[in-house]
């Protein structure tokens, strides 16, 4: 899919190019459950796609994450681990948030200038 199409939310399946991976993602695509994000959870198998957005907080998590800040074609901008109580800068090419527990983005091979898939 491309990064230019306007989500309602839901599930998917994310691959990062070039790696045989198909990681369950949630698709936060309304202003309840981006706000909600992952709060109040203490994990999460899998990813949540954050979007349109382009900053995140862990105020109030319980555990650090992995962020990947993605631009509108769904490449990746930055990669960044965060632990909880943190504020992120706004990523100004950035139009849609990735994030996952801390660790899993390396074990998918995500990396700055990376290419995602969501299905």
């Amino acid at each position: 899919m491309s990064g230019r199409r306007q989500w309602t939310g839901g599930t998917g399946t994310l691959t990062v190019a070039g790696h045989n991976s198909g990681v369950p993602v949630e698709i936060a695509a309304t202003y309840g459950t981006r706000r909600r994000g992952l709060l109040g959870r203490d994990g999460i198998a899998g990813a949540i796609l954050l979007t349109p957005c382009n900053s995140v907080h862990t105020f109030r998590m319980r555990f650090t994450i992995d962020v990947a800040y993605l631009d509108k074609e769904l490449r990746v901008v930055e990669v960044h681990t965060m632990k909880p109580g943190r504020l992120g800068l706004p990523r100004l090419r950035a139009r849609h948030v990735l994030e996952a527990e801390a660790g899993a983005m390396a074990g998918w091979g995500l990396v700055p200038g990376g290419l995602v898939t969501v299905n």
